[in-house]
């Protein structure tokens, strides 16, 4: 029986991916350095993946290994570019050769989040704005080319117990300050690591011969990143006033989609997996980090 190589282990997505796979020999967990049960891999490396996937008889890639930092992408892109494409390239055309599937793990910010209402179908036109975005795309763009089984999953907001993340931020900001301010005409749908790995983990079996099928998977409902916040902090119990800003008020160094809700009908259709609605599973993540 193969191996399924989970890489970027000590990521928010690989975190999850280990908690709910303890026990399971059948996963080998990777990052860029090893640590543990955790194995070093550098997927930027073409012969250093080859020979792992090779010796470690791996039937299944999970590649939560990315540069997520989108601001310091816009001055970094070299090594954002090799993370998140010359990384998934490598691990595409190992996949390939081994006929093992990989699941890619893909962003919203491909489109350009223009639109006023209605969710993105996989098949909508991508314009992403960021050095980030683009990246993410040139990806999908190769490994549907490579060829090999898999399927590409983009998300969104994508927060944990494990990590670094927004959440985290709201809750350290909440308990320190009594007010700030969090932009509230950007739109979209916060994603529970844990639910993303959960929907994983379903799919592995069902991949068959797939071949770079996209897919969306996000929590249900939608809510701005003010809102996004006010939530944390209601449900966190902070006495810290969440004030509106509008984009214009808060530059960063990339460009964001002022919508980018995503359409999860597809992927529901096809796996039968669920998409929790996004309080529901704050809530979850909430009390988690509580404890």
């Amino acid at each position: 029986m193969g191996k399924i190589l989970v890489t970027g282990a000590n990521g928010q997505l690989g975190s999850e991916i280990q908690e709910l796979t303890r026990g399971d020999n059948s996963f080998v967990f990777s990052d860029v350095v090893s640590n543990g049960s955790i194995l070093a891999l550098d997927i930027c490396d073409g012969n250093e993946v080859e020979d792992f996937i090779a010796k470690n008889d791996i039937t299944t890639i999970i590649n939560c290994a990315a540069y997520t930092n989108v601001n310091g992408a816009e001055s970094n892109i070299e090594l954002c570019d090799r993370i998140n494409v010359t990384g998934p390239i490598n691990l595409a055309h190992s996949a390939k050769r081994h006929n093992a599937a990989l699941i890619q793990i893909s962003t919203d910010y491909v489109f350009k989040g223009d639109r006023k209402r209605g969710s993105y179908k996989e098949a909508d036109h991508c314009a992403p704005q960021s050095v980030y975005g683009r990246g993410k795309r040139r990806c999908e763009i190769a490994i549907r080319r490579i060829g090999c089984r898999g399927v590409i999953i983009r998300t969104a907001w994508l927060y944990s117990s494990f990590g670094n993340n927004f959440v985290k931020t709201m809750l350290s900001l909440g308990s320190s300050k009594k007010e700030i301010g969090v932009v509230a005409d950007q739109f979209g749908s916060p994603t529970y690591a844990r639910d993303l790995a959960k929907a994983i983990l379903k799919i592995i079996p069902q991949i068959g011969d797939m071949r770079g099928e996209i897919f969306h998977f996000t929590n249900e409902g939608q809510c701005s990143w003010f809102d996004f916040s006010a939530a944390i902090m209601t449900y966190a119990g902070l006495n810290c006033k969440v004030n509106p800003l509008t984009t214009d008020q808060y530059p960063t160094p990339a460009a964001r989609p002022a919508y980018s809700v995503l359409s999860k009908s597809k992927i529901r259709d096809t796996f039968g997996v669920d998409t929790p609605w996004w309080s529901s599973s704050l809530k979850e993540c909430l009390e988690l980090l509580q404890k």
